[in-house]
Parts: C-alpha cells; sequence; structure tokens
C-alpha cells in the first residue's frame, strides 16, 4: 500500500499548457505532467459537477450510483450507497483518509456527516484556494506523522465561476478574490465559439482562474517534497468536466466531457513522462487506484485499472458513455464515444445547449448559434471526430454513416440497459420526444449492417 493524494478543481477541461493550450499559465501542473502519465483522451462520465465527481470517486455510473444531478440545495442527489466510495475502500484497509475542499459528490450536509457516510476521518469542506491549500499542507503534516498509508482528497473551486464585484451586470465570470485575468501569452479560443470581444474578455479571466489554481497546486506538491513524501505518494490530478463556457459544460460534447487526467506513480518509471493516447473514463480511475496500490479490484465494477494502457501500450476500452439528466433542469441525453465518433440522443425538447455560464449577458457564444436562440435538439446527433473536432456537422440523417450509427446504437442501448437507466422506463408525464428519441435509438439498433 502507499500514499495517495487526490488533487481535483472545478470545470477545467483540458485548458493546461501540457494539454497544448499555449496561452495559459500552468507551469506546476505542467511539471507534475511531466513526471507523470497524462491521459491524452480521457472523459467524464457528465458534463456538470455531482454526477461526473460521484462517478470519479465510486467508479460507477450515475445511473448506478444514484446521483443524477446536484448534490446541494434545493437539487439534493444523493449516493445510493455511500460505501462505495474510494475513501471507504480505503479506510476500511487501513488508510488515514481526509477531504479538504470541494465535496460535491453526496448529499451536502455537515462535515462529520459527510466524513461518516463517505469513509473519511476527517472532512473539511468548501474555501477558496488559500484556505484549501493551508489545509491540504496541515494534513500532510498530520498524516506523515501517522504511521499508516493515507488518502487526502484535496479540492479546488477555481476556475468554476463565481459572483464577483468586478463583473459587469448580468455576467457572472471567473474573477474569484486574488484571481486577474492574464493575456500574457495571448488568447485560446475554443474552435465551437467565435473568436470575438466577447470570448476573448472570457477567455482572459478563465486563464488568470486557472492559473489561480495551478499555483495552489505548486504549493501542496511543495510541501509534499518537504516532508519527503514524493517517492511513496502516487499523486493523481484531475478535473470534474469540461470548461463552463457555452457548448461545453451541461452538454455531451466533447467540450463538456473532456478532463484533464495524470498519475504520477513514483514507484514505477514506465508511467513518467508518458502519454496515453488511448480513449479512457473517470470510471477507471478507481480500479487504477487499488490497483497500483496492491488491493483488490471489485470484479462488479465497471472500469478497468489503466496499467495495462500506461505500461504496455493496450487499449483498455472500445467506447466511452457519458449522461446528462439533471442540472439546473431536466435535460436527458446520453452518448457513446469510440475513438472516432460520437453519438447524442437526446430525449427532450430542452435548448440544444444548456447555458452553464450562469449569466444573463452572454459574452461568449457558440460559432453554430444559427440565429437568435438556440434551437431544441434532434433527437440523434452523430459526429465524425476525425473529421469535425468541434462536432459541428450532424451527419446521423446520412446513409453512408449508417452502419456507424448501428454499431452505436447497440453499445448506447445495452450499456443503457447494463446501468439500469431510468430512460428506458417512459413515464406518463415524459414529453412525446422521450418515446420518440428511445424508438429511433432501438430501430437504429435494429437496422440491418450493410457490411
Amino acid at each position: 500500500m502507499r500514499n495517495i493524494l487526490l488533487l481535483h478543481c472545478h470545470d477545467l477541461g483540458r485548458f493546461l499548457g501540457s494539454y497544448g493550450v499555449g496561452t495559459v499559465s500552468t507551469p506546476n501542473l505542467d511539471a507534475l505532467a511531466s513526471e507523470s502519465a497524462l491521459f491524452e483522451k480521457a472523459f467524464a462520465t457528465a458534463p456538470h459537477c455531482s454526477p461526473a465527481r460521484a462517478s470519479l470517486f465510486t467508479g460507477t455510473y450515475p445511473q448506478s450510483n444514484g446521483v443524477l444531478g446536484l448534490t446541494h440545495d434545493p437539487f439534493d442527489w444523493d449516493l445510493k450507497e455511500p460505501r462505495q466510495h474510494i475513501a471507504h475502500r480505503l479506510k476500511s484497509v487501513g488508510y488515514q483518509t481526509e477531504l479538504i475542499g470541494v465535496h460535491h459528490e453526496s448529499r451536502v450536509l455537515p462535515d462529520d456527516v459527510v466524513a461518516d457516510r463517505l469513509g473519511f476521518d476527517r472532512a473539511r469542506t468548501g474555501g477558496a484556494r488559500d484556505v484549501v491549500v493551508s489545509r491540504a499542507t496541515d494534513a500532510l503534516q498530520r498524516m506523515a506523522a501517522g504511521g499508516r498509508p493515507f488518502y487526502l482528497q484535496v479540492g479546488f473551486t477555481e476556475p468554476h465561476r463565481v459572483p464577483s464585484q468586478h463583473d459587469r451586470p448580468g455576467v457572472m465570470g471567473f474573477l474569484a478574490d486574488g484571481v486577474i485575468p492574464d493575456t500574457s501569452r495571448g488568447h485560446s479560443i475554443p474552435s465551437h465559439l467565435l473568436d470575438d470581444a466577447g470570448s476573448r474578455e472570457e477567455i482572459a479571466e478563465l486563464q488568470g482562474a486557472v492559473k489561480h489554481m495551478d499555483e495552489g497546486v505548486g504549493r501542496i506538491l511543495a510541501e509534499l517534497d518537504v516532508l519527503g513524501l514524493q517517492d511513496s505518494t502516487l499523486v493523481l490530478f484531475t478535473t470534474d468536466h469540461g470548461l463552463a463556457l457555452p457548448r461545453a459544460k451541461c452538454t455531451l460534447y466533447d467540450a463538456g466531457l473532456e478532463v484533464a487526467l495524470m498519475i504520477r506513480h513514483p514507484l514505477n518509471r514506465a508511467w513518467a513522462g508518458k502519454r496515453v493516447s488511448e480513449i479512457v473514463s473517470h470510471v477507471d480511475v478507481l480500479p487504477t487506484l487499488l490497483d497500483v496500490s496492491g488491493l483488490t479490484v471489485p470484479a462488479d465494477l465497471p472500469g478497468t485499472s489503466l496499467r495495462a494502457a500506461v505500461e504496455r501500450g493496450e487499449p483498455i476500452r472500445e467506447h466511452c458513455f457519458s449522461q446528462l439528466t439533471f442540472h439546473t433542469y431536466y435535460d436527458p441525453k446520453r452518448s457513446v464515444r469510440t475513438s472516432t465518433h460520437k453519438l447524442i440522443v437526446n430525449f427532450s425538447n430542452a435548448p440544444r445547449a444548456m447555458d452553464p455560464t450562469q449569466s444573463w449577458v452572454h459574452r461568449s457564444l457558440p460559432v453554430d448559434l444559427g440565429g437568435p436562440t438556440i434551437a431544441t435538439s434532434p433527437a440523434l446527433e452523430l459526429y465524425d471526430l476525425s473529421t469535425d473536432p468541434a462536432e459541428l456537422d450532424n451527419v446521423a440523417g446520412e446513409p453512408t454513416n449508417a452502419d456507424t450509427l448501428r454499431e452505436l446504437s447497440v453499445a448506447l442501448f445495452a450499456w443503457m440497459q447494463e446501468t439500469d437507466d431510468p430512460l428506458l422506463k417512459p413515464e406518463p408525464t415524459h414529453a412525446a420526444r422521450h418515446s420518440i428519441a428511445l424508438k429511433n435509438l432501438q430501430d437504429a439498433s435494429l437496422t440491418p449492417s450493410r457490411k
């Protein structure tokens, strides 16, 4: 058994220098990436906080673990079985366990209740960057003297959007306390957004918030070194889902699901500086942590240890599955992704891209807005990611893609059955679109192959 330091943050996607974003200043995470196995195509199971984190920390999909929406008031979604949490699994075999900062994977309750339910010896939730850093370094000092391996889970709120006195009326940006916009290296505008003054203003703030978070990560890793724990501690860094920008967070496009994921494994040189190009899912993280710690990986987990991908270059999965059910409103979607294609099934007539900005004055806009408002979603969306990585051209209706549509529909429908997806059980109150989308998925999965 070895120590585990799991660092995570909000709404980052892969907006780091180590993922090719040259205009953001992230020297600490870039240095960590150079010493780690970095997963170039890692994806969340959901494009928003609580369901994504519930999957990350339990190794199960939202349909299975019960967190189909946000866990704070007034939404109050919760894990069906809190003992599935990695902290509970590790504490049961002798680990010291502590939670610092963001907790959003189970119902938001007092810290002592959260700790008891999830398997932490202690929980101190919330806090901006400096509070989180102070508490994390304190925890490292105490756990280093504890005489047993530890699991320390540290979550940064940044770069989540927050209300600020610096915001213009009608805007909620990224200017948390201590965050200043950063354009020292220019701007990196995602390809699915218009490159205009509004997007540049948003990206400048985002770059400042990511830089601010990166500095916090650096201070925690420096304390790990001071305590002499760097050679006995596995360090994992990730985020919950994609960037909090239009057509990203709260959508099943790659921009909403892509996540940074890097693991520094100090006792195995095969992991140092390795870049893994195969697709992987957040549900693979928990099996990996158990596996590299010499612990038994439960057979009923849907994920797979990443060791084979890192140490032997073997692909571990053909499909990544993701879902959205509730965020601020009911907008059920399901998706399946391969290395080359993505299928999204939309079970409601909600707007095509839920707004993640919590602003009524929008500064950045999708390139495919298509008019004064974003239209409702089609029942099926199919994208050829090899030629259309921004997922702007829906080819679901093209006859030449019939076999691809069928293959992905079969895989998605089977996954929904395996997870006992509630969308397979239409309720009388579901909109007509729900039945139409479900029928389209079933019909597509039954279409004879043209091969």
